[in-house]
């Protein structure tokens, strides 16, 4: 009875031997990580608007700094010559530096907000334009898996693409409007494509 199951199971080994000698061969698949974060900080893209964002703030910026400066003077005023103020000249200098510390805080607070909600806007914008280039450069250069490094352990640096789509982002930028590629072709790709 061993015997008979011994054969049973050879035979059945060597049949399954054979049928996965039969299977075709799967090409091992071309995988790809990308840093996100070095993509917005070192992309064209991200950099423009960083810049933007700048200019767009540094007017009301300047307008915080210089009244945070009027409330430093006014108190080193108040400290200086307190002591030589009447009561009502004191008390009315002191409502006056509160007040004034008030509406400063509420300026610096609502100037915060501003810049948060943009900053939120504007990164989602570049985070899915972003994401799109990176598909589009996975697709053209025939990636089967494209890995994010936020959600990997480790990966080898010759599976980091970063560079690769930056010099792909970085070529789109230089091209003018009137010969940039439309959305949906792939960018050029880079000088020497990772492959693995």
């Amino acid at each position: 009875m061993k015997r008979l199951i011994r054969a049973k199971l050879a035979v059945w080994l060597i049949a399954a031997c054979g049928a996965l000698a039969a299977l075709p061969a799967w090409a091992e698949p071309k995988i790809g990580v990308v840093d996100p974060q070095r993509l917005l900080e070192e992309s064209p893209q991200g950099k423009a608007m960083l810049d933007a964002m700048r200019a767009e703030f540094a007017p009301r910026e300047r307008t915080l700094q210089a009244q945070q400066q009027t409330l430093k003077a006014r108190q080193d005023k108040l400290q200086k010559d307190g002591a030589t103020m009447t009561d009502e000249q004191r008390a009315r200098a002191e409502k006056e530096l509160r007040d004034g510390a008030r509406d400063f805080e509420r300026a610096r607070s609502e100037f915060q907000d501003d810049i948060s909600a943009r900053r939120n806007e504007e990164m989602s914008r570049l985070q899915k334009a972003l994401g799109d280039e990176v598909r589009t450069y996975a697709k053209a250069q025939s990636f089967d898996v494209v890995l994010s490094t936020e959600g990997v352990v480790y990966a080898a640096p010759a599976f980091d693409i970063t560079p690769a789509v930056l010099a792909a982002l970085q070529a789109r930028n230089a091209a003018s409007p009137a010969t940039a590629p439309p959305a949906g072709k792939p960018a050029p790709p880079p000088a020497k494509p990772q492959t693995h």
